[in-house]
């Protein structure tokens, strides 16, 4: 049996699933985009070596910046990832809140190669413009993506051009069962207390050192990495471009943050046949029941 624990971003997620890991013999696997990556640690959030040392964690932190890591890839190293785990005789627990890795690494989710589509008719929009464009085709998706994500949004509408269909149709006509055994969690927790923790837990990456690090990889590596779309980075830009405040992008990081807790709630509802949680406990006493 597979364990899946997601949630919005800062619900708690990767506390509770350690607690699960070290009840159950259960090891960790991440299910979170942007902490595949190395370095980049603070902006992430990514779980400390010491929590990772205290049970077993897979796909944390091995990924170089410099690398465009994608769903594909991480669809195969899960599944690489999950059979080791259960060929091992124990439970692998998926933790994280990045819904599509988490369907495309479940489901039967295909990839497919479809022809180079000319985009350049699209250069001249802004990012609202084109974030428009691909609500008024795909609006299910759109909801999905932060407007100034724009390597996305235009990958969605090279979709739509490309197959005819949207990026949700498409979805829609896979297979709708996980192709292992799976329970699905989630960590339950009320808007009126998740942002004022989310907006606390922003406040502590600034005190833990944000923006140093930060630019610490910026003078490294540039601003084309695509790790660096991460929420905690690309919102510093105009601070160190001296545009705006540093109180200013701290509020740009937690308005994204509130956008993006607001997107995984509208993913969670339409992909997964979730149980919400507040506790392990809850969760031991479900797999006790269905022992």
């Amino acid at each position: 049996m597979i364990l899946v624990l997601t949630g919005c971003t800062g619900s708690g997620k990767s506390a509770l699933a350690v607690e699960l890991a070290k009840a159950i013999d259960g090891e960790v696997i991440n299910a979170d985009a942007f902490q595949v990556y190395q370095e980049l640690a603070i902006a992430t959030a990514k779980p400390s070596l010491d929590v990772r040392n205290s049970v077993p964690h897979h796909l944390f932190d091995f990924v170089p910046l410099t690398s465009n890591y994608d769903v594909a890839t991480y669809q195969k190293d899960l599944r690489a990832c999950l059979k080791d785990v259960l060929a091992r005789g124990h439970t692998p627990i998926i933790a994280g809140g990045t819904g599509l890795y988490i369907r495309a690494g479940l489901y039967d989710y295909q990839f497919t190669d479809y022809p180079k589509i000319d985009l350049s008719a699209y250069e001249a929009y802004s990012d609202e413009a084109l974030y428009q464009e691909l609500a008024k085709r795909d609006p299910i998706e759109a909801s999905k993506l932060h407007p100034h994500n724009r390597q996305r949004v235009l990958r969605s509408l090279e979709i739509i051009l490309a197959s005819g269909k949207s990026k949700t149709a498409l979805l829609a006509e896979q297979h709708h069962e996980p192709l292992y055994p799976t329970l699905f969690f989630g960590l339950a927790s009320e808007r009126e207390n998740l942002y004022p923790a989310v907006e606390a837990r922003v406040d502590q990456m600034f005190k833990d050192g944000l923006v140093e690090e930060d630019q610490r990889l910026i003078a490294k590596y540039g601003r084309t990495p695509h790790a660096f779309n991460a929420i905690g980075v690309k919102e510093l830009y105009p601070y160190f471009d001296g545009q705006i405040s540093l109180e200013e992008a701290k509020n740009a990081i937690k308005e994204a943050t509130r956008h993006y807790i607001k997107r995984q709630e509208t993913f969670f509802r339409h992909q997964f046949d979730i149980t919400w949680v507040s506790s392990s406990s809850e969760i031991l006493a479900i797999l006790k029941r269905q022992a």
